[in-house]
């Protein structure tokens, strides 16, 4: 890999947020690069609704991090699920890091529909 390469690369990683880069010399003492993505590098969103969110069963739970990633279980499956989210209003979307996509709608400061699913707050 060129120099101008590896260098644009690294500015590209810098302005998507992804945390880690490193160079190592590979075979021949030719340069590689490897990148680890990690959560976008951005502010916490402002919004009420950051914590545990569960169905009355305990099935699935939702918690929604402060830095706009949640992680969701469901059943004996922890972090069965991980990914990005955003909340505008009482509006919810989430992005898998699979690439599924879904959404929701807070009721209430207790209440989350999503997915045909009710989950309440859980401290």
């Amino acid at each position: 890999m060129t120099p101008l390469l590896m260098n644009a690369l690294l500015l590209l990683a810098a302005g998507v947020g992804l945390a880690t880069t490193t160079i190592q010399n590979g075979p021949e003492g030719s340069a590689r690069m490897n990148l680890t993505q990690t959560a976008a590098a951005q502010s916490p969103q402002s919004h009420p609704y950051v914590g545990l969110w569960v169905t009355a069963d305990g099935h699935v739970r939702h918690n929604l991090l402060p830095n706009d990633r949640y992680d969701e279980a469901r059943g004996n499956r922890e972090s069965a699920y991980r990914g990005r989210y955003k909340v505008t209003g009482s509006y919810i979307e989430y992005w898998d890091d699979t690439g599924f996509t879904a959404d929701g709608t807070f009721v209430d400061a207790d209440t989350l529909h999503h997915g045909g699913m009710i989950l309440r707050r859980r401290p």
